[in-house]
């Protein structure tokens, strides 16, 4: 039985320690290492160890029994929580850490909604239980109260105790009546709580000390017996895997890291996956991946994790072979910077190790601004530009610098309104009819299809879905991309004769920025999720710094020595305010932090007139559209497009 389990945490909450312990327990580290020793096996990078923190998403393989365990390590500062996310959309299990002391913080509960996001099973370890201030009954009643009332607490399967049956048999009606009538069977109520877990409709918790080597064999012995996969049953099948993780080697080679999810896949086998189009490439070599070593094998099949050489444009979330689905992920960069370098070097090699890092992390959008002249870069916090500065001269010898940090806007809209497009210079030809509504806030672009075939046949219609989702499409506030907003394609029209390539790719693109034209268009920023810890003489402090940033906050829970605000606020605003906090308390105090998603700006006309973007000199996105008259195209401008549309309005 072959199982991928994921380790996630806030940061410091002993997540490398305990995976460093699962490791050792089950005789695939013959070493124990430690963070602070720089010396554990899966914070294997030179920046990794000098950090102390998991940068990357590393793997470790260990069996128990007859079972594989393929581990991943994720990290949990929040400034690399896209790299932790592409690693959750191949688990079959995650574990999260919880500090038995601070307890649930800011990143806990991004966790907690992705993995509910990408409906992994999870089991709860509560951590650094032999730390002064730590209570496991607290912590738990936190969990029960932010996260989830289906939690349990388990020691031992050995002897299940008459919490753990009653708490089964509450959850299967037939269970409950066969323990009402003293039928019990202990391989009953187990293989039920197994299916629960897997249902995600009950939470196991464990706890102790990943550093002081308590409960790990406990954990150990509990998780193995409350989990199974069923890849075995999809051996037979045409294959099919998911890539998570892109990944250079030391001589350059790129390697990409796959899930198997049906099937098996050979050494010199080709396979597919889509890129702008539908690519098939020979696999050259396969490796099973152990920390920083690897063995060459031929075969993998349905449950493995392994990285492989031949693939050349294949990226995180891409679906391999007979699945072509492509993952969305959620996690994205809220800040940008420009890069600052000597310029004696030639921009196209700088350029060029840039987009080597973007292929590895796709979330960084490795952008040349023509008009700027300058490599612009997004990120997710201060402390990501200080690792890539590192990475840039450990792997390129290229010693850079960043600009000031700038807030990633976006658009949307806060009305229905319809689209118009229209391309028809000499021998082209295309019309598209687009209806835009608003979406939910974070459910981003989505797209439905009422276009009949009669007015337009398949193949075209999918081709307008691609090139709605192909880029983003900038707004006419500050030219910022839109998101959240529902595009429906109405009708279209070619011509048998003169419809080219990229003419609805032209028509699409004027019909969503013509819509745009009529909407009432709002200016969306990244907003914070924030927890402070600070003593109670400062909560006055606090409470007006935070309306000051303009956050809002929930009612300070106090306690003798420690208070504790929660809310929520601009990414703007709140980016530097840990300095702060430092600085006033002396050290005493802290704030993490976790994205959460986009919102209405709180000074919008004031970006705006700083952003000073001119929509009608953006030669990349115009709203008007092209036809022909008399053998000759001519431009017309948005709010004349509708007099010489060719489709009918029959919506």
């Amino acid at each position: 039985m072959k199982k991928t389990i994921g380790i996630l945490a806030h940061v410091d909450a002993g997540k490398t320690t305990f995976s460093e312990q699962i490791l050792y327990h089950t005789k695939s580290i013959r070493k124990l290492g430690r963070v602070d020793h720089k010396t554990s096996f899966l914070d294997n990078s030179d920046i990794e160890k000098e950090r102390g923190i998991t940068i990357f998403s590393d793997q470790g393989i260990f069996e128990i029994g007859d079972s594989i365990y393929y581990l991943l390590d994720t990290p949990g500062h929040v400034d690399f929580s896209t790299e932790m996310e592409r690693a959750l959309s191949v688990l079959d299990y995650a574990v999260l850490l919880i500090s038995g002391v601070e307890g649930i913080q800011g990143h806990t509960e991004t966790l907690w909604n992705l993995l509910k996001k990408y409906k992994v099973p999870t089991i709860f370890f509560i951590n650094k239980l032999d730390r002064t201030g730590a209570n496991l009954k607290e912590v738990i009643e936190e969990i029960e109260n932010n996260l989830t009332k289906d939690i349990i607490y388990i020691s031992s399967l050995n002897n299940i105790d008459e919490e753990l049956i009653e708490f089964i048999s509450d959850r299967n009606d037939e269970l409950l009546e066969r323990y009402l009538e003293g039928k019990y069977e202990e391989n009953l109520w187990i293989e039920e709580l197994k299916n629960l877990i897997k249902e995600r409709r009950v939470f196991p918790c464990l706890g102790g000390s990943a550093l002081l080597d308590d409960g790990i064999e406990e954990f150990l012995e509990v998780f193995d017996k409350i989990t199974y996969s069923e890849y075995e049953n999809y051996k037979e099948k045409a294959f099919s895997g998911r890539v998570y993780k892109i990944k250079y080697d030391n001589n350059g080679t790129r390697m990409t890291y796959i899930k198997a999810l049906e099937g098996a896949l050979n050494v010199r086998d080709e396979t597919t996956y889509f890129y702008d189009k539908k690519i098939t490439e020979k696999i050259s070599s396969i490796k099973l991946v152990n920390g920083s070593k690897f063995v060459n094998v031929d075969r993998v099949e349905a449950g493995d994790i392994f990285a492989v050489t031949g693939l050349t444009s294949a990226m995180p979330g891409d679906g391999i072979g007979k699945i072509l689905d492509k993952v969305n992920f959620n996690m994205a960069p809220t800040i940008k910077s420009k890069v600052i370098f000597d310029e004696r070097h030639n921009v196209k090699d700088i350029l060029r190790y840039f987009k080597i890092l973007e292929s590895e992390d796709p979330a960084l959008n490795i952008i040349w601004n023509e008009s700027l002249k300058e490599i612009q870069v997004s990120i997710m916090g201060k402390i990501q530009l200080e690792i890539l500065k590192q990475i840039l001269l450990e792997r390129f010898n290229l010693d850079i610098d960043f600009g000031p940090c700038e807030i990633m806007y976006k658009e949307t809209i806060n009305n229905q309104t319809y689209g118009y497009g229209h391309f028809e210079p000499l021998k082209h030809y295309a019309e598209v009819h687009l209806k835009l509504e608003p979406n939910k806030r974070g459910e981003g672009i989505t797209f439905e299809n009422k276009c009949h075939t009669d007015n337009l046949n398949v193949g075209h219609q999918n081709l307008i879905r691609t090139h709605i989702f192909e880029r983003n499409h900038n707004g006419i506030l500050t030219g910022s991309p839109i998101t959240d907003v529902k595009i429906t394609l109405l009708t279209g029209k070619a011509h048998n004769k003169h419809t080219e390539g990229g003419d609805f790719r032209e028509a699409t693109y004027r019909a969503i920025r013509q819509g745009l034209e009529k909407a009432e268009n709002i200016l969306l920023e990244p907003y914070y999720k924030f927890k402070i810890i600070i003593e109670p003489e400062y909560v006055g402090r606090v409470l007006s710094d935070i309306q000051r940033l303009k956050g809002k906050f929930n009612s300070p829970e106090m306690n003798i020595n420690r208070a504790i605000i929660a809310g929520r606020g601009p990414v703007a605003t709140f980016m530097n305010y840990s300095e702060e906090i430092l600085t006033f308390t002396k050290g005493k105090g802290n704030i993490s932090l976790s994205y959460d998603g986009y919102d209405i700006c709180h000074n919008s006309e004031e970006v705006i007139t700083k952003k000073k973007y001119n929509k009608n000199a953006d030669i990349e996105y115009t709203s008007s559209s092209v036809f022909c008259a008399k053998g000759s195209g001519f431009i017309v401008k948005w709010d004349e497009v509708e007099k010489y549309l060719h489709c009918e309005k029959v919506y």
